[in-house]
């Protein structure tokens, strides 16, 4: 992968999520934990954005009264409205402080529901930057990370889901996740692994150029 046409898509790294106090915190941070997806996405981002690496994050924002769903949500919108979570304004819907966005980096606005390619223009800030390969992290393992990765195949992106720096509500679900359903859609792989992958073709270019 040519760190110059792929972009780290970092879904839902929000207080709510992430952090102690945050609505829907306890029932991601034993995955959490166990993947230790905060440290690695954290220095996973510190050094692909040192090879050029696009990172985008985005996350997901209502109003306090939720008029951009149904009357009626169902399902995981359901539980985001009954927790009061993810509201504009608030700190739970704030991106984690050891994360706050660069000034390079992209915030992606108007994600509404499952997948981060439905309701926003993140398709075409990819294709205007000519990124053609996606790292995709996040939360919930097995919701909206797997709903953008989907897509991203179907969109013809080549698609890596990062193992260690994603999280969801049980073990079972996350280990389901990356054992069964990821590998029919994406390339399942670590945090190092992706940055092995990146460095090798960043080192090849470099050697490319000082040889022309």
């Amino acid at each position: 992968m040519d760190p110059r046409s792929t972009a780290l898509v970092l879904i839902e790294y929000q207080n709510d999520f992430t952090s102690e106090g945050g609505s829907l915190h306890a029932a991601v941070k034993p995955v959490m934990q166990a993947t230790h997806m905060l440290d690695n996405t954290v220095r996973l981002v510190e050094a692909a954005r040192a090879l050029g690496v696009q990172i985008i994050f985005v996350p997901i924002q209502f109003s306090s009264d939720y008029h951009e769903l149904s009357a009626k949500p169902y399902g995981i919108l359901k539980g985001v409205v009954d927790t009061h979570s993810f509201r504009k304004g608030t700190w739970g819907a704030e991106i984690v402080e050891c994360l706050t966005p660069k000034p390079q980096d992209i915030v992606i606005e108007g994600k509404r529901g499952l997948c981060g390619f439905a309701s926003t223009n993140l398709d075409f800030i990819l294709r205007s930057r000519g990124i053609t390969s996606l790292g995709i992290g996040g939360f919930l393992t097995n919701c909206c990370v797997e709903a953008t990765s989907r897509s991203a195949y179907e969109k013809g992106y080549h698609v890596v889901t990062l193992k260690d720096c994603t999280a969801t509500v049980s073990q079972e679900e996350q280990n389901f996740a990356f054992e069964k359903n990821f590998p029919m859609f994406s390339l399942p792989a670590s945090a190092d692994e992706f940055l092995s992958e990146l460095r090798a073709s960043a080192a090849s270019h470099t050697v490319e150029t000082a040889a022309a």
